[in-house]
This record gives structure tokens, sequence and C-alpha cells, in this order.
């Protein structure tokens, strides 16, 4: 294994980790390049969720993936846009150092947990938007993900929205624009690219009627997705193991459903 430790860009303040398989040209010649995931923890832009870090960017390394968790900006600092910009930044690193790194640079998904799912979905659906292009150089669309991976997502603004991880996005501004702008069921188009989407019926932080908005969008658009909602289970489950201390047997079955999907999306074999 392969440790990185770097920011997304010369002068931001986000942390951007990465964990790359060795390449063994001798022996593995069919694995010089793998696809990449981009792992964006929860926590309401208020902290970083530590449950939702490290746990599945090595539940996806052990599968063969080279994996990342960006670090972004939280509280105060996730005001105009920061974690946005930060996250593009890191694909675009990711995707310009792609052949040093043994990177395909058509396959990095970016993989979200609650308002980090909200933050890897703002930049599926705002990865070309001007206000976006006004914060930083987004490379002609090398910022764009290849997959999104959306995991009991804070999506929209609206009625069924986490105030507190909207309350941050916006620097707490009851600003119309903004507001829509991250309203992210409305930013959905043909661009948007596929998705995974996963969520409990009974999560009572961040309603289940987020996904549903979102795959109805995709759905509209004619974007590919997969979804599944799952009757039990509280919010910030990640692994649904012992080691993240919230054991739910059926809805880990999660990671090997998006692992499968994102298999066939990236033909990809392990």
């Amino acid at each position: 294994m392969i440790k990185l430790d770097m920011k997304p860009s010369e002068n931001s303040k986000a942390r951007l980790i990465g964990y790359l398989h060795d390449r063994v040209e001798n022996e593995m010649p069919t694995r010089l390049t793998r696809p990449c995931v981009l792992i964006c923890p929860g926590g309401g832009y208020e902290f970083l969720s530590e449950r939702e870090s490290d746990p599945p960017a090595f539940a996806f390394f052990a599968r063969g993936y080279n994996v990342f968790i960006l670090y972004y900006s939280v509280k105060e600092q996730a005001a105009q846009m920061s974690p946005l910009v930060e996250i593009s930044d890191s694909v675009r690193l990711i995707r310009r150092n792609s052949a040093e790194w043994g990177i395909n640079a058509d396959q990095i998904a970016v993989c979200g947990f609650s308002a980090g799912a909200h933050l890897a979905a703002s930049l599926g659906t705002l990865w070309n938007h001007p206000a976006l292009k006004e914060k930083t150089d987004t490379g002609n669309g090398a910022n764009r993900p290849d997959a999104m991976i959306l995991c009991y997502p804070v999506i929209s603004s609206g009625p069924y929205a986490h105030r507190g991880s909207i309350c941050q996005i916006t620097g707490g501004k009851d600003d119309p624009e903004l507001l829509e702008l991250f309203s992210l069921e409305k930013q959905v188009s043909s661009q948007t690219p596929p998705a995974f989407l996963w969520h409990t019926v009974e999560d009572g932080t961040v309603p289940v009627e987020n996904t549903m908005l979102f795959i109805s969008a995709l759905q509209k658009h004619k974007v590919p997705f997969e979804c599944h909602i799952y009757p039990n289970g509280g919010h910030g489950l990640s692994m649904c193991s012992d080691e993240v201390n919230t054991p739910n047997p059926h809805c880990a079955s999660w990671f090997r459903l998006c692992e499968t999907w994102l298999n066939d999306l990236f033909h990809f074999t392990y």
C-alpha cells in the first residue's frame, strides 16, 4: 500500500488522504491501473465522521479500488462553496495524476455519507455550474466524477431538508438563490453521472424523501441509477458493522450491492 497526504490545491484548507495499491508489473499486469473511489464523510457540515472515513475507504480498497478520503471544510469554513471547490479540485488532482498513481482516469467515483453525500451529489450536479467556475478552475469538465455513491444523502433544501447541513453550507443565509443551488434535486441534468443510493425509511435525521426526490430527478433526466430503501435502521449507519457500532446485517448488504453496481459500470473484476 502507498499512502498519500496532500492538499487538493495549493492554498486549500482541506486534506486529501490516498491509499493506492502497489503496482506489480511482472506478476499483475492487468492491475497496473484501477478504478478510484473518493470518500466524503458526513457530519452535517459541522464535523467529519471517523466512522464514515477509514471503514468505507478500506472496504473499497480491499475490493481492489484505489481510494481517497477528503477531509473538507466544515462549520463557518463550509460557506462560500468551499467544500464544493475542494471536492472539485480533488477530482481534478486525481485525474491529473492518474497515470502516476495507477488510476483509470475515466473511472473516478465520489462516495458520500449524509452531508458528505450532499457534497458528492453537489459535484455530480454542479460540476459545470457557472457559480463553481467563478470559484475555481474546473478544467473544462475534468472535475466531473464518473459515478456517485450516495449513502443516506442530504439532498433538498425544501420541506425535507436537514436544516443543520443547509444552514452550514449556505453560511446561515436565507438566500433564495443559494437555497435553490443546494437543493440538488433541482440541479440534475442529463450530464449528471450515474448514481447508487441507499437510505432507510426509519431515518429520523435525514428523511428518506431526500433520496426519493433525487431518484425522481434522475429518472426524469434519464440518468442511470440504482437505489435501495431499507425498512429499518437509523441514520449514520456507515458500514452497518460492529466496528462502527451500528450492526445491521440487512442494511450491510448495501456495500455488496454497490460493489456489484460499480464493478458493472466500470467493467472491473476482482
